[in-house]
């Protein structure tokens, strides 16, 4: 947890409205994150945490406001004093910033660890396919699975295949990091695993913005937490303050089925 507050946001939400048909998911969102920040976002289902995680990686496009990720507006760029939509092209690109950690472990299932790994940047990216590899082993050694190199997804845990999928949203090399409930698919004995490699990353000073249920894990590593209700943030603030002293009755309601 390293924020640089004297630095520009990392990630500017202004005015952010999203909707699917008639339902409003998301109800005018401002949010900065600062570079180096941890940012837990916690929420009731259906609260719009995992939409907004979406538009910021314009994987769902937004109906009015704008989300910037290094000091580029995501999905969109100005020419002759009008905002265009982007190419696919121009999404990836900008996409290379932003790594992202699912749900669902979505990994490859005919590939090996490492190939998956390496995937993106060697047949997306482009990069040298011997620096990839490297680093790839790199990877697996900070998530701690280095010696699963040529295992396949089903030989591995649930928790070991997120570790992998957090390895390769690594691999691209992004300034952000985006976390949709990464251990909400697994088995209780195995969220632990998961959360300590996540902690390691904050402690690095990974930017990061984390939709969680695991309240241990936004007041040990968040920066801040917001709280999320029917397409609002409702409260924003320091862990201690948020969980440990939330001013908002919904907050507090939703809050005390954990604590």
């Amino acid at each position: 947890m390293t924020a640089v507050h004297n630095a520009r946001p990392l990630v500017q939400a202004r005015n952010v409205h999203k909707s699917f048909d008639q339902l409003e998911v998301l109800k005018g969102i401002d949010l900065n994150v600062m570079p180096g920040e941890v940012v837990a976002i916690l929420g009731p289902s259906g609260s719009g945490k995992s939409t907004l995680l979406r538009c910021i990686n314009h994987l769902e496009a937004i109906h009015k406001g704008y989300i910037e990720v290094d000091g580029e507006q995501i999905g969109y760029r100005v020419r002759n004093n009008r905002l265009e939509k982007l190419s696919s092209s121009g999404i990836a690109r900008q996409r290379r910033k932003i790594g992202m950690v699912f749900q669902q472990f979505n990994l490859y299932p005919h590939m090996t660890v490492l190939q998956n790994i390496i995937e993106a940047p060697v047949g997306v990216h482009k990069e040298n396919r011997k620096d990839a590899i490297e680093n790839a082993r790199r990877l697996l050694d900070r998530v701690g699975l280095s010696e699963k190199t040529d295992s396949f997804p089903r030989q591995l845990s649930g928790g070991q295949q997120q570790r992998v999928a957090i390895a390769r949203a690594l691999a691209i090399k992004p300034k952000l990091m985006l976390f949709d409930e990464p251990t909400s698919a697994l088995d209780p004995e195995l969220v632990g695993e998961v959360l300590a490699t996540m902690r390691d990353l904050a402690s690095e000073g990974l930017t990061m913005i984390v939709v969680t249920h695991e309240i241990s894990f936004a007041r040990e590593a968040a920066d801040r937490v917001v709280f999320m209700d029917g397409g609002h943030l409702i409260e924003m603030g320091k862990p201690e303050d948020v969980i440990g002293n939330p001013q908002h009755p919904r907050t507090q309601a939703f809050l005390s089925r954990f604590l």
